[in-house]
């Protein structure tokens, strides 16, 4: 049994066709480099003379492998991957320390009632503003500084207490007005509160109406005379001017945004400018006790003079 096996195998061998060593291929077995001009070498089966085919090449060149970094095994340099993915950009806020970024709400709500603001050190070393809510006024109010007589519309200084050179004059608490309504006087006149407030009143109700935006409207009020301890129109033995008691003021006009002026002494009896006196001077009587103007005597035909004189039959106005 084993040598019929034997020369069965013999004779297998024998009927099998021998492969010739000069046929065996001259390269490596392993895959070559793929043309990247699209071009493929491929061995034919009948010839060991390579021939050339057409294929798609569907691959970039710059995505092929690259070696393996060292922290994996390989021996390249290790280097950071890239994501084949969308790069977000993100923006950093730098925060500005700034008193004033409080006065602004982010939001359309009502601010705190009141804030404290105090500074901190962040991790930046940038200063950033914290604000802490407090018990505070509901509103700011304005600025009284400088206002008279009570009202911020009426601006000037108090005065120590004027004594009279002659019988009857003197001023127990002057002020020296600077500008009422808004407006401001030529000259600072002297005065009492009583007076001021009335010439306020004036002004504000009777000027700025009849005046209206003429000439970009009324930029100041020329004052001739305040406190002046005398007698009536300079009159020897005539009784005490209540100019001599803080109680009357002198006004010769009123200046225009434009720069024009309307002056009693010329306008008086003017066209364009006597109509608009007149209304003035009617818009005195009833707040003043006494409206004097250029129909009265000679002694006013440059001038209104008003006082705060009281009377029993009421306002003289003339």
């Amino acid at each position: 049994m084993k040598l019929l096996g034997a020369g069965v195998l013999v004779a297998l061998l024998a009927s099998a066709p021998v492969v010739s060593i000069a046929n065996a291929p001259t390269q490596s077995l392993r895959p070559l480099s793929r043309p990247t001009e699209g071009v493929v070498s491929k061995t034919s089966p009948v010839s060991s003379e390579p021939r050339l085919m057409l294929v798609p090449v569907y691959y970039s060149a710059s995505v092929r492998p690259v070696p393996r970094p060292v922290a994996l095994g390989g021996t390249a340099p290790l280097k950071k991957s890239i994501p084949m993915t969308k790069v977000v950009t993100k923006t950093t806020v730098t925060m500005v320390a700034s008193n004033s970024a409080v006065e602004h709400s982010l939001r359309p709500l009502s601010r705190p009632e009141g804030h404290i603001v105090t500074k901190s050190r962040a991790t930046t070393q940038q200063e950033v503003v914290t604000l802490a809510a407090v018990k505070a006024p509901q509103s700011v109010p304005t600025s009284n500084k400088g206002s008279i007589c009570g009202s911020s519309r009426i601006r000037g200084q108090t005065m120590s207490a004027i004594p009279g050179k002659i019988k009857g004059c003197g001023v127990k608490n002057p002020v020296s007005v600077t500008s009422v309504a808004g407006i401001p006087l030529s000259r600072a006149a002297t005065m009492d509160c009583n007076t001021a407030i009335t010439l306020h009143n004036w002004v504000e109700k009777g000027v700025k109406p009849a005046v209206g935006r003429l000439g970009g409207g009324v930029a100041r009020i020329d004052v001739i005379s305040g406190y002046s301890c005398r007698t009536r129109n300079n009159q020897k033995g005539k009784r005490i001017s209540e100019h001599g008691k803080g109680k009357a003021v002198d006004i010769s006009g009123i200046t225009l945004a434009n720069g024009v002026s309307i002056s009693v002494l010329k306008g008086w009896n003017s066209k364009a400018q006597g109509k608009l006196l007149r209304a003035m001077h009617k818009s005195a009587c009833g707040p003043f006790g006494t409206v004097l103007g250029p129909s009265a005597n000679s002694f006013h035909r440059d001038h209104f003079h008003f006082d705060t004189a009281k009377y029993r039959s009421g306002s003289y106005c003339k």
